[in-house]
C-alpha cells in the first residue's frame, strides 16, 4: 500500500488522483508544507511526498511518473516517440502553468510579506492566457491531451486548471474549458477530491 502525505489542496492532489485513477490502495496522511510528518520526509518540507516500499519519493510529476511506469498506465512506453510527446507536454505544462501559479502563489502568501510583489500578477496572467493558446495547438483529437488515451499531463493540466480557478487566472480557450469540464467529470477525480 502506498502512503501520501501532503493536503488536499496542494499538488498531492495530483497523486491521490493518479491512485484513484489505477484503483491502487493508499493512505493519506493531510499534512502541510515544512510541518515535522513533512520534513522528516523531505529536508525541503515540500509536498507531496509518497512512501512506496518504505522509501520516499518527493515531487509530484516524480511521483506521477514512478506511479504510471511502475504500474504501465496513463503513460506511454519509455523509449517511444508517444512517450517523447508525454514528457514535452509534461515539461511544457510545468514551465508555462505551474510555474506561474506557483509564482502568484509565492507573491500572494508564501514569501515574506516585505518581499512580495502583487504587480508581478498581472504579467503572470498574461502569461497564462498566452500558454493556453499555444496549449491548445498542442492538444490531441481526442478526449484527451494526447488523443484516446489519459496520461500523466492530463493530471497535471486539470489540477493546474483547478488552481487557475482558485487563484482568479482566467481560462480563456473554449477548448482548455470544455476538456477541464469532462476531465472534471470524471470518477477518480471526484474521489481524489474527497481524500
Amino acid at each position: 500500500m502506498y502512503r501520501v502525505i501532503g493536503s488536499g489542496n496542494s499538488r498531492a492532489r495530483r497523486v491521490l488522483w493518479m491512485l484513484e485513477e489505477l484503483g491502487l490502495p493508499y493512505e493519506h496522511l493531510p499534512a502541510l508544507p515544512r510541518s515535522e510528518d513533512v520534513v522528516a520526509l523531505n529536508p525541503a518540507g515540500k509536498v507531496p511526498v509518497l512512501i512506496a516500499d518504505g522509501v520516499p519519493i518527493p515531487d509530484s510529476t516524480a511521483i506521477l511518473t514512478f506511479l504510471a511506469d511502475r504500474h504501465g498506465r496513463l503513460t506511454y512506453p519509455a523509449g517511444t516517440i508517444d512517450r517523447a510527446r508525454q514528457d514535452s507536454l509534461t515539461q511544457f505544462l510545468l514551465d508555462e502553468f505551474d510555474s506561474a501559479l506557483w509564482m502568484a502563489a509565492r507573491h500572494s502568501s508564501v514569501l515574506p510579506e516585505a518581499l512580495r510583489q502583487s504587480a508581478i500578477k498581472d504579467s503572470l496572467k498574461w502569461e497564462f492566457v498566452r500558454s493556453q493558446k499555444v496549449l491548445v495547438g498542442r492538444m490531441g483529437e481526442g478526449p484527451f491531451l494526447m488523443g484516446a488515451a489519459m496520461t500523466v499531463p492530463d493530471i497535471i493540466l486539470t489540477h493546474c486548471g483547478d488552481w487557475a480557478e482558485t487563484a482568479c487566472f482566467p481560462i480563456t480557450e473554449p477548448v482548455l474549458s470544455d476538456y477541464l469540464s469532462r476531465m472534471r467529470a470524471r470518477p477518480a477525480y471526484m474521489r481524489a477530491q474527497d481524500a
